[in-house]
């Protein structure tokens, strides 16, 4: 690997969708590696962990997902629904069915042009299983993760506990991914999501910056411009986040964005992160010490979850649902 200047890292953790530090930290000198391979570079299979990542595992499951054959979220890791969408599409072109992406099964990719239509079929799977959830959040699995970094975690930890009561309340299972002063790493908050079939996952923080001007709200969720993927639900979901967030509060709208971290990218349900204000901000921070402002960000929360689960005709004007009118549309437990 070629040395590269803080401005070229920079660049290109923009472009990847990752934290952008100007430093080659480990998720950083991963994407690198990721993004050297290109489709038809080397034969893809299914192998023990760590399974195979590469841009070439992305283009693969692009390219079949076009086809329709379902391989599962687009997120460049070869596992088991990209080795069972290889197997379908080798038995539908004729070549040695084994799961294994070599020669005989690129050249066949190359081939065949698209031949679904109607919207991205990974895009819509997404889309129909969330639908089919129906409105009520009673079979609702709702995993809340709070933040841990010493700036942040009173804060997020307290506004959890104030959304877990909300959504028991109504009903929903509720799963915190960490105690009072525990610090779960990453890998093991992603695996504790996905063990216990999570249908969302709502990860909080506080940012900060050197800066102290720096202020506002910002949701992101999992997506990745340059493949021309994303998750369509956590797309969704993070835009009513936010949008409800800065309907009740004054949190300046720092707008969604799509991100390529692993807390976004790893976890099967649909996730979002939301940075509720700075820490190092004093207006930011001052809102966040108010009982009655962690409150109303709880309640913006739980009206979110409930608007992405509503069908468009139950669904009323952004800032104006209140949890007592969930009930009214099909909320039982």
């Amino acid at each position: 690997m070629k040395e590269m200047s803080p401005d070229e890292i920079r660049s290109f953790q923009q472009e990847r969708g990752l934290h952008v530090t100007g430093e080659l930290n480990e998720q950083t000198v991963r994407a690198l590696d990721e993004s050297r391979w290109k489709l038809g570079d080397r034969s893809l299979y299914l192998q023990a962990s760590p399974f195979m990542r590469g841009d070439d595992v992305a283009a693969l499951q692009s390219r079949l997902t076009e086809m329709g054959f379902n391989c599962g979220r687009v997120d460049a890791i070869f596992g088991v629904m990209t080795e069972a969408a290889v197997k379908e599409f080798q038995q539908s072109v004729g070549v040695k069915v084994d799961g294994k992406c070599g020669p005989a099964t690129i050249i066949a990719l190359l081939r065949l042009t698209k031949i679904v239509s109607g919207g991205a079929p990974a895009a819509l799977r997404e889309s129909a299983a969330q639908k089919n959830r129906g409105p009520a959040l009673a079979n609702k699995v709702i995993v809340i993760d709070p933040a841990s970094e010493e700036h942040e975690k009173e804060a997020v930890y307290d506004i959890a506990q104030r959304l877990e009561g909300r959504l028991l309340a109504l009903g929903a299972s509720v799963f915190l991914t960490r105690g009072v002063n525990n610090n779960p790493s990453e890998a093991e908050r992603i695996t504790f999501t996905n063990q216990n079939g999570a249908d969302l996952l709502i990860s909080l923080h506080v940012d900060h910056h050197k800066n102290s001007a720096a202020r506002g709200v910002a949701t992101f969720f999992y997506g990745h411009d340059q493949h021309g993927i994303h998750s369509i639900v956590g797309e969704r979901f993070a835009s009513l986040v936010q949008r409800e967030i800065c309907a009740r509060t004054d949190f300046l709208n720092c707008r969604t964005h799509a991100k390529t971290w692993d807390s976004l990218r790893l976890t099967k349900a649909p996730a979002v992160r939301v940075d509720l204000g700075y820490a190092s901000n004093d207006g930011d921070a001052d809102r966040l010490a108010r009982p009655d402002f962690r409150d109303t960000v709880a309640e913006s929360f739980v009206i979110a979850i409930q608007r992405l689960y509503l069908a468009a005709e139950d669904d009323a004007k952004t800032g104006t649902l209140r949890i007592s009118d969930l009930r009214s549309a099909g909320i039982r437990r």
